[in-house]
């Protein structure tokens, strides 16, 4: 018989996303670098994660926080040299930690020196790295995905004299993929970072790369190309870098990133995260059910990366207007909150800092097959300011201590990129990492215990969801089978107590244990089980033969 296949590093992951601008100021002037964030990777690798993701670390003007890149090869000197970021693989590889760091592939800033190239017009060279018209007339269905702040997709260059294309602000171009100095480009920027040592890619706005008239310009076939030969770049490395897909699409569209496996190995899975919100304030599991049956079967290899927040709005944009509208109404009742089509709010703030939601949606993210990924600060419940502007309202310093600036850094307040939190509800006084490590029953030790739990059990590990009926649809639940176990998560999305009962015929004999508390429930000896569960409450149980 055949040994089983090695299970990849990067199934069922646990990713935790780092603002560096953010996180700590080494330095003391004021802005995160990757100094600070070397000398905290204790403190990332304590909390059971196995990967860090990187928000833009490139040169950049920073009107879109990084992700307009003027330099695809060096390092914002805000946030340290390129020594630094070979320090820090160095020393989050020795803590067992993988570094996945943000490739904006599909635009770049209109500073950076190829744009500036080619707006001198036709002729000039990298004027065909970009996509020009002499009228905004072309594509004129494409969506305009910040509507909030932008018009069209076209802008008008001065001094070129033509319109550029853009699917995000009109301080960032779009590439022109048709173009293969452009494609070679790109893939050569990947070889770089990857001879660097990183462990893969986060690619930023994965649909857009082509354009064809008469289409929406989203996941084009040859977009799909290029994923493949980006791929095949990541393949030839040793062990496999991974490719993880920023994609806000349908779960049909979204599957198809995939490829035959040899695309992206994850894909956020943006259908499923607002329906998690939208499931905890209807008090009811069917968006969430709904939607993953409507998700195909992802080649060998390949898995969705479930997250609650992260650095951008909550988007609501793929979901039916009716629901965008109730979610709006539910969670964005604070003026400011709402942009474009999303909320810009933490994740603590969205559900009033209920600790027993916020326990439950992690619980979800971590038991559904795939990899989770958490953001920086919500493990100590920080709090938002949506008076910042843009999206800079979720991105402010990590709060360390209760001393000034929140241990973030050692500047005066005034210099910091961005104010700490101070509005009472979620002042770093009470919300930081010093003061909850102390207590055994904050919720960031809630979360590290949680963290082990799930990487020592087996039976998460590559397991197969099996749905369940429980006859009550503010109970979802669902089985993780492998052949190293079987455990059954059940999730109660109600404010109020709830039954479930659960199909239990295959398992008379098996003894389910609380995988986090420890304790042992009666047998199974019928064919249904009744459990009863409290008020956004779950259980993890192993089904033992003991």
């Amino acid at each position: 018989m055949a040994p089983p296949a090695a299970i990849p590093w990067y199934q069922d992951l646990v990713i935790y996303e780092v603002y560096v601008r953010g996180f700590y100021d080494a330095d003391g002037n004021g802005t995160g670098d990757l100094r600070g964030l070397t000398e905290r990777l204790d403190y990332i690798r304590g909390l059971g994660v196995g990967a860090i993701w990187l928000l833009p670390i490139f040169p950049s003007p920073r009107k879109d926080d990084g992700y307009d890149v003027s330099d695809f090869r060096g390092i914002h000197p805000d946030i340290g040299t390129l020594d630094d970021f070979r320090i820090l693989l160095e020393k989050a590889h020795e803590a067992g930690l993988r570094v996945l760091v943000d490739l904006v592939l599909n635009h770049t800033s209109d500073q950076h020196p190829w744009f500036q190239s080619a707006r001198r017009g036709p002729g000039h060279p990298h004027h065909d790295w970009y996509v020009w018209s002499p009228t905004p007339a072309p594509h004129p269905d494409v969506r305009v995905i910040f509507s909030d702040t932008e018009s069209s997709n076209w802008t008008l260059d001065p001094a070129c004299g033509l319109y550029f294309w853009h699917r995000f602000y009109a301080h960032q171009p779009d590439l022109n993929y048709d173009n293969p100095e452009v494609r070679a480009a790109m893939l050569d920027i990947a070889r770089y970072w990857l001879d660097l040592g990183v462990d893969g890619f986060r690619i930023d706005a994965a649909p857009y790369l082509f354009e064809r008239e008469g289409t929406l310009c989203e996941g084009l076939p040859e977009t799909h190309a290029f994923l493949r030969a980006l791929r095949g770049v990541c393949d030839t490395f040793s062990p496999p870098r991974i490719l993880l897909a920023e994609a806000n699409q349908s779960p049909e569209e979204l599957a198809a990133y995939f490829g035959q496996g040899d695309e992206v190995h994850m894909a956020f899975d943006f259908p499923l995260m607002p329906r998690l919100f939208l499931a905890l304030r209807r008090e009811d599991a069917r968006p969430i059910i709904d939607i993953l049956r409507r998700q195909p079967v992802l080649p060998a290899g390949c898995q969705w990366a479930m997250f609650l927040r992260n650095h951008d709005e909550l988007t609501l944009e793929k979901i039916d207007p009716d629901d965008r509208q109730f979610m709006w109404d539910e969670y964005a009742g604070l003026p400011g909150a709402r942009f474009n089509l999303g909320i810009r709010r933490r994740l603590w703030p969205l559900l009033s800092g209920g600790r027993r939601q916020i326990e439950l949606l992690h619980a979800l993210i971590l038991s559904i097959p795939g990899c989770a990924v958490l953001y920086y600060g919500d493990e100590i419940g920080m709090g938002d300011d949506v008076r910042l502007g843009d999206r800079m309202g979720v991105r402010t310093p990590m709060q360390w201590t209760t001393g000034p600036n929140a241990g973030f850094s050692t500047a005066d307040a005034a210099d910091l990129y961005a104010p700490v939190i101070t509005d009472p509800e979620y002042h770093f006084a009470g919300h930081n990492v010093q003061s909850l490590e102390r207590k055994p029953s904050s919720v960031v030790n809630w979360l590290r215990r949680v963290l082990i739990t799930h990487r020592a059990n087996p039976g998460f590990r590559g397991a197969p969801m099996r749905i369940l009926d429980v006859e009550n649809p503010a109970i979802f639940a669902f089985v993780r089978e492998n052949a190293a176990g079987t455990v059954l998560c059940v999730n109660n999305l109600s404010q109020f107590m709830q039954p479930a009962l659960i199909p239990s015929g295959n398992w008379k004999g098996l003894t389910p244990v609380d995988l986090i508390g420890g304790a042992a429930l009666p047998p199974v000896s019928e064919e249904h089980t009744l459990l009863t569960l409290g008020p956004h409450s779950f259980y993890w149980l192993r089904l033992d033969s003991r």
